[in-house]
C-alpha cells in the first residue's frame, strides 16, 4: 500500500469526480478531478526540471490554487514541500535557501530577477514562477504536460513537508513532517471535527504555515468537502460568506474583527456549525463575547509545527472556555518537571508528547533535535501547562520566549538583534504580551543612548528589515532591563510591567 498522503486524497477525489474542491474569491471553481489534472501537470513539469523524490521545493507566493495545487502536486510526486512566508525580506531569504538547498525555488513572476541571483549564490538548480493568472514560467511548463500521473510510491517515514520554526536560540529549524504524520493527524481531525462531503469549509488562512496548508485543507481533501478559498481574510467578506459556509479555521484575530463587525449575528451564523481557533492564544473574554452573540463556544486546539495539532476541544461534547481540549488520536500529552518526571493532575509543568503526529526530527540538526525528545522519546515542547484529572490541558505559557502574533512565531533575538544594531540604541529586549487582536504583540523594551530616539523612529526602521509580523507594535524605553543574578533579562518582569501597553512611547 502506498503511504504517499496524496494517495489517500487521490481515492477520494476520484470518488468526488466533478464536485467543487476549491472555490476562489473572485468565482473560479476548480473540481476534485480538476485538481487531479492540475497536480498531474505539476509533477510533471516538476519532474522536468530535474526534481527527485526527497527534494526540497521552496515555495514564496500569494495564495491561490494553483499554489495549493502546487503543493499537492509535489506531495503526489515524493519531493518535499517547503513553505516560505511570503513576507520574508531576501536577507531573510539567505538562510532558509542556504540551509535547505532546494532544487527548484519558486517565487512570484516579477520577483525572478531579484531572486534569481540570491538563488544562484545557494546552488539552486532552477528558479521559476508562479502566478494566480497562470502565466508565470512554471504554469506556461505545467500547462505544457499530461494530465495524468503515477502518484510516487513513498514510505510513511518519508518527509512530506519541512517547515522552519523558531526557538529562542539559534537560527530558525526545519521540522521534518512525514507522510504518515500529516496522514494520521489529519484523519484524526477530520473525524474528530465531524468534517463530511456536505460541508463547506471557509478558508481565509496562509498557505505559508501548518494552519492554513494542512491543518484545515486535510480536512477537506479527506472528507471531500467543498472550500471557500480566499486570498486574505476581509471581515466584511467572510460575514457575506458565513450563509453559504459550514466550518470556519481561524486564529483569535479573525474572531476578534468578526465581532467588531455589527452584522456578526446568530442569524448570519445560523449555518454555521464550528469554529475553530488557533495558533495563538485566544483570550476568555473574546470566547465569551462570541458565545454571548453567537451562541456558539468557538473550539480551541493546542498545535505546534513539530506535531500539527495535538488537543483539540471536542466538536460534540463540552468545550472549555481557556482548555485547548484533549489529546487527539495519535497523540498523548503528559506533565513534567524540568527533570522530565511526570506530575500528577492539576499541577503546573513543562508539556511533553508523543505519537504518529510528531515531526521525524529537524532538518539537518541531529545534536537539537536529540536534545528536544527526552530518553524515552517524547518531545519537549517547551510550553508549561496544566492537565486535569479528565484529559483537558490548559496552556498557562511558555518556557522558552517564543512569541506568537497574529499565528506568526516571532524569534525575539532576531529582532533585539535588529534593533541593538540601530543607532542610538544601547540594547534591547522583545516580548510578547497579550493582543486582543494578535493573541500576542512583539513589543520591545528599549535602553537608549540618545534621548531623542522615538519608538515611531524604531519601528519604522525595522519595516523593511524584518517581515511586518515581527516588527515590534508597541516600544517602551527604559534606563537599564531588570536582570537576575547571573546576568539574565528577566522578561517575566517586562511582561508583568508592560503587560497592557496603551500606546507607543
Amino acid at each position: 500500500m502506498n503511504a504517499n498522503i496524496f494517495a489517500a486524497f487521490e481515492i477520494i477525489a476520484r470518488q468526488a469526480g466533478g464536485a467543487p474542491f476549491l472555490e476562489t474569491d473572485d468565482g473560479q471553481i476548480l473540481s476534485y478531478a480538476q485538481m487531479l489534472d492540475t497536480t498531474a501537470r505539476y509533477a510533471h513539469a516538476l519532474t522536468q526540471l530535474g526534481v527527485q523524490p526527497g527534494d526540497r521545493v521552496a515555495v514564496q507566493v500569494e495564495k491561490s490554487a494553483r499554489n495549493y495545487c502546487l503543493y499537492l502536486a509535489t506531495l503526489r510526486m515524493g519531493a518535499i514541500y517547503l513553505p516560505l512566508n511570503t513576507a520574508y525580506q531576501i536577507n531573510e531569504l539567505e538562510y532558509f535557501l542556504g540551509d535547505a538547498e532546494p532544487r527548484v525555488f519558486v517565487c512570484e513572476p516579477a520577483e525572478l530577477a531579484a531572486k534569481s541571483e540570491l538563488a544562484r549564490r545557494h546552488g539552486v538548480a532552477h528558479v521559476m514562477g508562479l502566478s494566480d493568472a497562470g502565466d508565470g514560467s512554471l504554469d506556461l511548463l505545467a500547462e505544457a504536460q499530461a494530465a495524468d500521473f503515477d502518484t510516487v510510491q513513498m514510505p510513511g517515514d518519508a518527509v512530506a513537508v519541512i517547515i522552519y520554526t523558531s526557538g529562542t536560540t539559534g537560527r530558525p529549524k526545519g521540522a521534518m513532517l512525514t507522510h504518515a504524520s500529516l496522514l494520521s493527524n489529519g484523519q484524526a481531525l477530520t473525524q474528530l471535527w465531524g468534517f463530511t462531503a456536505k460541508d463547506v469549509l471557509l478558508h481565509a488562512l496562509p498557505l505559508f504555515h501548518a494552519h492554513g496548508l494542512f491543518i484545515s485543507g486535510h480536512c477537506a481533501l479527506l472528507s471531500g468537502s467543498r472550500m471557500l478559498f480566499l486570498k486574505k481574510f476581509n471581515a466584511q467578506q467572510v460575514l457575506s460568506l458565513l450563509p453559504r459556509a459550514t466550518v470556519m479555521m481561524g486564529v483569535p484575530t479573525f474572531y476578534t474583527r468578526l465581532l467588531d463587525q455589527p452584522g456578526f449575528t446568530a442569524a448570519c451564523s445560523a449555518n454555521m456549525r464550528l469554529f475553530v481557533s488557533g495558533s495563538a492564544p485566544l483570550l476568555a473574554d473574546t470566547n465569551r463575547d462570541f458565545l454571548q452573540r453567537t451562541g456558539q463556544i468557538v473550539l480551541e486546539r493546542y498545535g505546534m509545527t513539530e506535531s500539527a495539532i495535538i488537543t483539540s476541544n471536542p466538536c460534540a461534547g463540552e468545550r472549555r472556555i481557556g482548555s485547548v481540549g484533549q489529546a487527539i488520536d495519535g497523540v498523548e500529552v503528559r506533565i513534567t518537571d524540568d527533570q522530565d518526571r511526570l506530575l500528577p493532575a492539576d499541577q503546573i509543568g513543562g508539556i511533553q508528547i508523543c505519537g504518529s503526529g510528531v515531526m521525524k526530527g529537524y532538518w539537518r540538526k541531529p545534536e537539537k533535535t536529540a536534545e528536544e525528545f527526552t530518553a524515552d522519546g517524547w518531545f519537549r515542547t517547551g510550553d508549561q501547562g496544566i492537565l486535569s484529572s479528565d484529559g483537558y490541558l490548559t496552556i498557562v505559557g511558555r518556557a522558552k520566549d517564543l512569541v506568537i502574533s497574529g499565528g506568526y512565531n516571532v524569534y525575539p533575538k532576531e529582532v533585539e538583534m535588529a534593533i541593538d544594531a540601530l543607532p542610538g540604541v544601547g540594547e534591547s529586549a522583545v516580548i510578547g504580551i497579550a493582543d486582543r487582536d494578535f493573541g500576542e504583540a512583539v513589543t520591545a523594551v528599549v535602553v537608549r543612548k540618545n534621548d531623542g530616539l522615538g519608538g515611531d523612529e524604531i519601528i519604522q526602521a525595522l519595516k523593511g528589515q524584518l517581515a511586518n509580523y515581527k516588527v515590534p507594535k508597541h516600544v517602551f524605553f527604559v534606563p537599564e532591563l531588570p536582570r537576575n543574578a547571573m546576568g539574565k533579562v528577566m522578561k517575566s518582569t517586562l511582561r508583568d510591567t508592560y503587560g497592557k501597553p496603551v500606546a507607543v512611547a
